[in-house]
């Protein structure tokens, strides 16, 4: 089975997403005119936009929605994967993706928001239904909404579950063995698991305004705090600063584990953090009450650069810092390429971010690691669930055939609770395909949305130039030739009536 499932990954994560990905972050860049850059300070002033309704929420409650998608265990776990095996140098690979990425993240949010629509009280929106009202390709919406619940609803939950696991055992051990189906699991992380799930089933069952509540409290909480247990590492260690920069700049181009795999892991486990491309940040963007659409785009687009720039950064650091890292490689014996710690040191999980808090806070850092695991995960899990929601609504608008949400609820939770107990190298491949599967319809098909009406590029320079005159702001999109754009159509209507 691993065998099939590492295939499949190789297929789809092959060089020509890697450079999709790049390739689209770039060419947004270049048509936005660097609109990440040149917008940065009004991203600020437009998260503390607490615009909110019965139908909608708040900006910064969407930025909190998607941070908790964001922020997850690709920052601790991915971070320390993406060094392991493909060197110091995939952290530059991983700014860069960032950099791009948000020009992307600011499209695909901006297509979320405008293409929205209002059902049963509340409003959504996401890749499946701008396919759907810009292109009019109905049977692209359906492909993404159905890869979606499958990436979201069942490969990528167990990755953030097992995550949680692992550092659960290597913070208080295994506990008594219980034997089951899936092999010998310890007492410890059954209990971890069965606190998930209890706290998982009351808000997921409580819809959006309650997911939007909790992760505005607890993302922005735990990524402060996780930021500052590395800037404390970086202050102790200010002498070796200068070394380990050098060292990111220096083998991104000539990698220890060589440079295609430099490039492949930082690029996989930038996208797999930053979800910037993959099409997971517009659901959060639709839900979001704002006076334009190109608001929640930058917002978004904010999102980037704190998961990446600040919370990965932060992981990367702290391991490269404290050199406890192995970097795995192909040489003829199969020994590490670089190999400070135990080789026994799993790769792909957060012991190598565990190791290095343990450096220096003792076993706080490895408990505090455990608890940031935690709620990192869990909030990531509350994203997943909400964007399979969304996505399950939008084939029951296709089909006319209400689907039972709460078999999906409950899917969903069988999946957390198999990733928990499953071997963490298997269900991270699982999860890699998942995200594979997601970017490659949602990248594509951003770009073709690009070139037939170029609607994001639209509603930038209409937010351009009411901000630069002046007075309220408002959106018509008829005016600037954007079609099927109801939600806005209607909106604009009932604000002119008043």
């Amino acid at each position: 089975m691993n065998e099939i499932v590492n295939s499949i990954n190789d297929v789809i994560w092959s060089p020509a997403l890697i450079y999709l990905c790049l390739g689209a972050g770039l060419f947004y860049s270049i048509m936005t005119r660097f609109a990440q850059v040149r917008h940065f300070k009004e991203m600020w002033k437009l998260l503390l936009n607490n615009n909110s309704s019965e139908k909608g929420i708040s900006s910064f409650q969407a930025l909190a929605v998607s941070l908790s998608g964001r922020v997850g265990v690709g920052n601790i776990a991915g971070v320390a994967a993406a060094i392991g095996f493909g060197g110091p140098g995939a952290v530059f690979w991983m700014w860069v993706v960032a950099f791009l990425g948000a020009s992307t993240a600011y499209a695909e949010s901006t297509l979320g928001q405008l293409y929205k629509v209002e059902e049963n009280g509340q409003y959504r929106g996401g890749p499946a239904y701008y396919f759907e009202r810009c292109l009019g390709w109905k049977p692209l919406g359906i492909l993404f909404a159905i890869s979606a619940i499958i990436g979201c609803g069942i490969f990528l939950p167990g990755v953030q579950a097992n995550a949680v696991g692992n550092a659960v055992t290597k913070i208080f051990g295994d506990g008594a063995l219980v034997v089951t189906s899936f092999g010998d699991v310890g007492t410890n992380k059954l209990i971890a698991l069965a606190v998930i799930l209890i706290i998982l089933a009351f808000i997921i069952f409580g819809g959006i305004k309650r997911i939007a509540q909790f992760t505005q409290v607890v993302v922005p909480f735990m990524a402060l705090g996780y930021i500052v247990m590395a800037l404390i590492v970086v202050f102790l260690n200010l002498d070796k600063i200068p070394g380990v920069f050098q060292l990111i700049f220096s083998d991104a181009f000539s990698a220890q584990a060589g440079f295609g795999a430099a490039i492949g892991w930082g690029v996989k486990r930038g996208i797999y953090s930053n979800e910037a491309g993959q099409g997971t940040g517009p659901h959060a963007a639709a839900a979001a009450e704002v006076e334009h659409p190109a608001q929640q785009g930058l917002v978004q687009a904010f999102s980037v650069y704190v998961d990446t720039l600040f919370v990965c950064t932060a992981t990367a650091l702290m391991i490269l810092i404290t050199n406890q890292y192995n970097v795995a490689g192909t040489l003829p014996d199969g020994q590490f390429i670089v190999q400070n710690v135990d080789a026994a040191t799993k790769i792909n999980s957060a012991e190598f971010t565990q190791l290095a808090l343990l450096q220096v806070f003792g076993s706080f850092g490895q408990v505090f690691v455990g608890l940031a695991l935690f709620f990192f995960a869990f909030t990531t899990i509350l994203a997943y669930y909400y964007i399979t929601e969304t996505n399950v609504s939008y084939l029951n608008r296709i089909f006319n055939n209400k689907l039972p949400e709460i078999v999906f609820k409950l899917l969903l939770m069988f999946m957390v609770a198999y990733g928990t107990v499953n071997s963490e190298g298997y269900i991270w491949t699982i999860g890699d395909i998942g995200v594979g599967i997601m970017a490659w319809i949602n990248v594509l098909g951003i770009l073709v949305i690009f070139f037939m009406h170029k609607p994001t590029l639209l509603c930038l320079r209409d937010y351009e130039a009411q901000k630069k005159a002046g007075g309220p702001i408002t959106f018509d999109p008829v005016k600037l030739g954007i079609k099927n754009a109801t939600f806005w159509e209607e909106k604009l209507k009932q604000d002119q009536s008043k």
